[in-house]
């Protein structure tokens, strides 16, 4: 952070005076929560203490609006505050019976809800139910946790703030944190808020606006104190020079496959890049393994980057890349012994969410594209802290008991438990061609709905901006990637799946999709017509798989690649050898990619079509004129007369390939590989033979 823009005093009072309470409580937040050097995603908590008529008597009642579990301050709404009784909070502690029984006092805070609201009240409760203050802000700024995380951060929070800001030692939230901070802020009335030991900082006031800006200025003040006493090499120096950005690319393309394989073969993972100059400065520091492997300090942190990073060199081999992952296993393995508990849950997943690269950067895994950025995130924060507290001091991790029973605490595990379960395709990543036309719109659309990472390829760039807005707008942009490049052109198909594996971390679905139509009688088609029928169809095909048959070896987690045939491809048309010969050479090619891919888990499918006129763009001119004058109907009748040609006389949709795409993308399909599915509406001279 050292150099940053100072924070920035963004209270809007003509807008702020025109919300009432809540709602300027829920403004505050959201500042607060807007910028990520205050606090970190999910971090944190606000609360107000407000005055509300009981639903029941009418009569006034103090109510604590308080951030519930799992919220985040900077994109929540008013619906994620808790609201609870305020004298109720108060009688709970006639029911505490000492901190050996901390976890029971949550069972309590139901009891105490306002006005049935369904939001579940956070272990932090009790930390703002009873500081003697209106408003609280509790957050987990890194100029703050770099203080906190020292080994001598009492006696620097005395330097820093003299008797403004008070300090308590490390423990976890819960019921008794929350009364020493009662007790503190009682006896210290001069006080504005408390520095926790390794964990973040409490400020309070009297009213919204000036809780705020004494968060901002605590902060604040604590960054200018780093930056006018951290004079040292930031984490020693640097051991090594980053590589040129081309290089970079190269190395994280090389590696986040081979890690997710190695990683992800239990439960899917989604990976991250973060190469940003915070990182770089680290991961090429002289001392990464001595930081990286005493871990963070702040909880939050903690949670979500685990207990340790595991630092690969960027030119490690597979033998190499065995021998580190294995040993994190048995390291985590051994720590989870050495630290369980009698009641504890069962060990979780032993593999590294972070892995710093030297020269290259940082890549972390996770179920979830937002979890895995988020994890990036949160190790940036930790960066910062380490910065700071190595650059005045000696910085301190948690012990590994305390992390331990962050990380299996049982309130923890039960939140884990109610997590819905994952959607099927959840932590897979596909790449769809063609993405901007009718079948491929549909079906980017499906794998989304399901779960899947999804890039999608097309050559036309305004229609191929079109879908990634109506995509991002539907599943959102952590999980939508948009490549113009046309698949008869090597290079761009290697970029296409290089950016896939970038933003991704590997390659699970490829959906060859991309497609155009001529049509024209045998003699008069074109050499032009049928190179390019060609180099679309089969080329395209051909390219686009062989790409990522080359990523999904490399993972060895298998794969389901699905070529997007036609009817075409099995029972042959008038007036369109060209499509006709191409898409057949792309359905054997699909079967060629099946033998070779058996013996690897790579399984290769393909779905034909036929007259899904909706949203085709191969549907539009001399196609469309040519399809309806071999059938003697006027353009506008073309779709009722494939309807009534079809056995169930039924149109078929591009909705309709994107199930069947579905099918053959997951593991429903498991066992099906070298297949036709015909999604035709029945047409008998294409069934299979």
């Amino acid at each position: 952070m050292t150099g940053a823009a100072p924070l920035e005093n963004r209270w809007d009072h003509v807008h702020a005076a025109s919300l009432d309470e809540p709602a300027q409580l829920l403004y505050r937040s959201n500042l607060l929560g807007a910028d990520k050097r205050i606090t970190n995603y999910g971090g944190g908590n606000t609360s107000a203490k407000l005055q509300a008529a009981d639903p029941l008597t009418g009569e006034p009642v103090t109510v604590l609006w308080v951030k519930g579990s799992g919220g985040d301050l900077g994109s929540m709404r008013l619906d994620g505050f808790a609201t609870l009784y305020l004298d109720r909070l108060e009688r709970l502690k006639g029911l505490y019976r000492g901190i050996a029984h901390e976890d029971e006092m949550v069972g309590y805070l139901p009891h105490c809800t306002f006005d049935l609201n369904p939001r579940a009240a956070s272990i932090d409760t009790p930390l703002h139910a009873y500081l003697p203050y209106r408003h609280v802000d509790h957050v987990h700024p890194d100029a703050v946790i770099a203080i906190a995380a020292s080994a001598r951060s009492e006696e620097l929070t005395r330097e820093i703030y003299g008797d403004e800001i008070g300090w308590l030692a490390w423990q976890r939230p819960g019921f008794d944190l929350g009364l020493k901070l009662e007790a503190i802020a009682k006896a210290n009335p001069h006080q504005v808020g408390c520095v926790l030991g390794g964990h973040g900082l409490f400020t309070w006031a009297e009213d919204g606006r000036t809780c705020y800006e004494t968060t901002l200025r605590i902060i604040q003040h604590a960054q200018d104190w780093l930056d006018a006493n951290n004079r040292s090499a930031a984490f020693g120096g640097a051991r090594v020079e980053a590589m040129p950005e081309p290089e970079r690319k190269a190395a994280m393309r090389r590696l986040l496959p081979r890690l997710r394989g190695r990683i992800a073969a239990v439960e899917p993972k989604v990976g991250h890049v973060d190469d940003s100059p915070a990182v770089l400065e680290f991961v090429n520091s002289n001392r990464i393994e001595e930081l990286a492997a005493l871990g963070t300090s702040c909880p939050d942190h903690f949670l979500r980057t685990k207990i340790r990073p595991l630092v690969v060199p960027a030119d490690a081999d597979d033998a190499a890349l065995d021998r580190l992952v294995e040993a994190y296993r048995q390291d985590y393995a051994g720590y989870y012994e050495r630290c369980r508990h009698q009641d504890s849950p069962g060990m979780r997943d032993p593999n590294a969410v972070v892995h710093l690269v030297p020269g290259v950067g940082m890549l972390t895994f996770a179920r979830d594209k937002a979890t895995a950025r988020i994890a990036a995130e949160f190790y940036v924060n930790a960066i910062n802290v380490m910065r700071g507290a190595a650059g005045v001091d000696r910085y301190v991790g948690l012990s590994e008991q305390e992390a331990f029973d962050i990380e299996y605490w049982l309130l923890e595990e039960a939140k884990l438990q109610r997590l819905p379960r994952p959607k099927a395709l959840a932590g897979r990543v596909a790449l769809v061609t063609g993405g901007a036309g009718g079948i491929g719109g549909a079906v980017a659309r499906r794998l989304l709905a399901e779960g899947a990472c999804v890039t999608i390829t097309d050559i036309d760039g305004e229609a191929l901006g079109e879908a990634d807005r109506s995509l991002v707008q539907a599943a959102g942009r952590d999980v939508v990637q948009a490549i113009r490049a046309d698949v008869t052109d090597e290079a761009a198909v290697a970029e296409a799946l290089g950016s896939t594996v970038e933003r991704f971390g590997g390659i699970d679905i490829v959906v060859a999709n991309a497609g155009l139509a001529t049509a024209s009688a045998f003699t008069e088609t074109s050499l032009a017509d049928w190179e390019r029928n060609s180099a679309v169809l089969a080329k395209g095909v051909f390219l686009i798989t062989r790409e990522a048959f080359k990523v999904m070896l490399a993972q060895k987690l298998g794969g389901s690649i699905v070529t997007i045939g036609s009817k075409n491809a099995v029972a042959t048309s008038a007036g369109a050898s060209a499509y006709c010969a191409a898409k057949a050479a792309a359905l054997h090619l699909t079967r060629c990619i099946a033998l070779e891919g058996a013996p690897h888990g790579i399984r290769a499918n393909v779905v034909n079509p036929d007259a899904v006129l909706r949203g085709s763009r191969i549907w539009s001119g001399d196609w469309r004129q040519a399809r309806a004058a071999g059938m003697g109907v006027g353009e506008e009748q073309l779709e009722e007369a494939y309807r009534q040609r079809s056995l169930l006389k039924r149109s078929v949709h591009p909705e309709d390939i994107a199930e069947a795409v579905l099918f053959f993308a997951g593991e429903a399909s498991a066992k099906s590989t070298g297949n036709i599915l015909n999604v035709d509406a029945g047409n008998q001279i294409a069934f299979a033979r």
